[in-house]
């Protein structure tokens, strides 16, 4: 699966669009490096969010094309939160 559109689904990111964008600025990193919007993700990979000044880093658990809201964390296990 695309990883803005993993974004997406697991509800880490409410728009694919907005999404794509952070990508293109490289705010999204996927095992410690800079990703584009067309990686794609795999269970086990590392990614990182950057959200102002906010940072999440989630470990890829599942991989689903759709989701429900209450199952959508079940995707990801949060490693790290950080306010920067």
């Amino acid at each position: 699966m695309r990883l803005d559109k993993f974004l997406k689904v697991s509800r880490l990111i409410k728009r694919r669009t907005v999404a794509n964008d952070a990508c293109d600025s490289e705010r999204i990193s996927v095992n410690g490096k800079s990703a584009k919007a067309s990686y794609t993700v795999k269970i086990g990979d590392l990614i990182t969010v950057a959200f102002g000044n906010k940072s999440v880093t989630v470990r890829v658990l599942e991989i689903k094309d759709t989701t429900k809201k209450t199952e959508a964390s079940g995707m990801y296990e949060i490693i790290s939160e950080s306010e920067a």
